[in-house]
């Protein structure tokens, strides 16, 4: 595998961050996950938008979004493959020990990896644990993500491949890596971004190409939904065939399979909507 680090392309094995820096000491970075079909970046103008609003949030200089595409593209490029996983990371950078940011620079990492194409529908959990709708970081895609690797962790061992929670005043916010819509007598809903949810790309091109409502849902709505369904940049649009000991037979259901079809054939039409 070829990335890229700090301006210039390198192999995996030689490629080295600071154990020093500050997305690994505190957490301190923010990130995204792009799509790549054949080569070529799904959204990228919507991913590097959101990196930079997230840079903004946790004070981070502003990235050049000029040179992370360019980085984009020569490790699409240096990487062929048929569908693919492009992790795009920017951190505080070098620092000293402590949550104070150094003066070193920020840290750019495009590293891209293969992935498969979701099965149609899949199993969810719900976990104890609640999404902080007025926190710090709420709204920002960032690499402190300890809180979704215990979530999933859990899910995994319920034999679900996400986890959904709520937000402390006990609404239907978000899964660990996904934006989480519902079904109810035909029409779709989703929760607003006040919920806590992050914003995330599928998910607003969910809405815009489906029709969806943004709609305060309580977390138990799971328990009545008709359909439930998942958007992420991996998952594009997935059926929910089980949430917790609830089976929702038939999954993806009409209205899912519909918004599946939608979403397919407008990414298809334009790989940077």
């Amino acid at each position: 595998m070829k990335i890229w680090l700090n301006g210039g392309l390198q192999d995996l094995d030689s490629a080295r961050v600071s154990v020093l820096d500050h997305g690994l000491t505190v957490g301190d970075g923010v990130f995204e996950t792009v799509k790549a079909v054949a080569g070529r970046p799904f959204a990228l103008t919507r991913h590097l938008d959101r990196l930079a609003r997230s840079a903004r949030g946790l004070g981070l200089p502003e990235p050049d979004l000029d040179e992370v595409r360019r980085a984009c593209a020569v490790v699409l490029d240096a990487n062929p493959m048929a569908l693919g996983r492009m992790r795009i990371t920017y951190t505080g950078g070098l620092s000293p020990l402590g949550s104070d940011r150094g003066d070193q620079g920020p840290t750019l990492v495009v590293a891209l990896g293969e992935a498969a194409r979701r099965p149609d529908s899949t199993a969810v959990i719900t976990v104890p644990w609640t999404r902080n709708e007025r926190g710090a970081l709420t709204g920002l895609k960032t690499t402190s993500y300890a809180e979704n690797v215990v979530a999933l962790a859990r899910a995994t061992e319920q034999g679900a491949t996400e986890a959904l929670f709520a937000n402390t005043v006990g609404q239907l916010c978000e899964g660990t890596g996904s934006n989480v819509f519902v079904v109810l007598d035909g029409e779709i809903h989703t929760p607003p971004v006040s919920s806590g949810c992050l914003a995330g790309i599928t998910r607003a091109l969910a809405v815009e190409w489906t029709g969806a409502h943004e709609t305060d849902l309580p977390l138990d709505v799971l328990d009545r939904a008709d359909e439930v369904f998942l958007t992420s940049t991996l998952r594009d649009v997935q059926g929910v065939h089980r949430v917790d000991d609830r089976q929702l037979p038939g999954a993806p259901g009409p209205v899912t399979a519909k918004a599946m079809r939608v979403f397919d054939e407008r990414a298809g039409d334009d790989l940077d909507p």
